[in-house]
């Protein structure tokens, strides 16, 4: 039985609060792209088949599983390696990024990171630039995360592939400052909490609040912040309020999503442990009378 041949089929976005962050999520199989040049950079890897371009004056070819990068001013084309076509994940994105994830490792400003390759091989990193494109095909992720993972993920990319190497900055003892942003975290909880409020409020850069944070704490910001949602949801399953009301009351966008998230750290879903709970504090009464 023949399996059926791959459509074209092409999903772009923008996201605005990511300083213009551009997405596309493409599948091309005649398709080819004149030669033309991007203002911001080009990241992103090949799902299934082979991208052939002609790039910083020779051919390339990105398979599946590869990275495929451009840099800003640089011409380039792009067609499939063959009759099957080829599918990829692309971030476009601003060099001020590039620039702004380059001074968060050094804490130096050494203008926009240079990248020679236009094709690299680095499974690991290839993994978490499509986890990173998947999730932020979802509506309903905390911004502090959609910000701490593009940082993340721009940090590791200049730190293994950049030509220039740059040291990571040491860890000081910022515990003041780590404890400030708790303190904010757990008051307000409900809200969208950016990664840049959190920087400016304890006077850090934004990736370097992530990692003293994820140092003292355990956790980067973004996790602490689902932990206190659901910690504060527990207390007010436990009284008996339905996992609808819980979920808007602690800040998370439906209940599927406080669902998901609930059962990913306590083990059972939320309606379970409302009903487990009210059990026994019902056995416990019934003890005492």
């Amino acid at each position: 039985m023949c399996s059926a041949k791959p459509q074209e089929t092409v999903k772009f976005w923008v996201m605005p609060h990511l300083n213009n962050l551009e997405l596309l999520c493409a599948t091309y199989i005649r398709h080819s792209f004149s030669k033309h040049i991007h203002e911001g950079f080009g990241i992103g890897v090949i799902e299934r088949g082979a991208l052939e371009f002609f790039y910083r004056r020779e051919k390339l070819i990105a398979p599946s599983g590869y990275i495929n990068l451009v840099i800003p001013g640089e011409a380039h084309d792009g067609h499939a390696a063959s009759d099957t076509g080829w599918s990829y994940r692309m971030f476009y994105l601003e060099p001020k990024l590039l620039e702004q994830a380059a001074f968060e490792i050094s804490g130096s400003t050494k203008g926009v990171p240079f990248f020679s390759a236009g094709v690299i091989k680095d499974a690991y990193l290839a993994g978490v630039i499509r986890n990173l494109h998947l999730l932020l095909e979802k509506p309903d992720i905390p911004l502090i995360e959609q910000e701490s993972h593009l940082l993340i993920m721009l940090v590791m990319c200049i730190l293994r592939h950049a030509n220039d190497s740059l040291s990571m900055r040491r860890l000081g003892k910022e515990n003041q400052a780590v404890n400030r942003v708790r303190e904010y975290i757990e008051d307000n909880y409900t809200q969208n909490i950016s990664i840049q409020i959190l920087a400016k409020l304890c006077g850090l850069s934004p990736f370097h609040l992530i990692r003293v944070f994820r140092e003292c704490v355990g956790v980067p910001p973004h996790l602490y912040l689902k932990q206190v949602r659901i910690n504060r949801a527990k207390k007010l399953l436990v009284r008996g309020f339905s996992p609808a009301f819980v979920a808007h009351e602690v800040g998370f966008v439906d209940q599927s999503h406080f669902s998901k998230h609930f059962k990913e750290i306590i083990g059972i879903t939320p309606n379970k442990y409302r009903k487990f709970t009210q059990e026994l504090s019902s056995t416990k009464l019934k003890m005492y009378i």
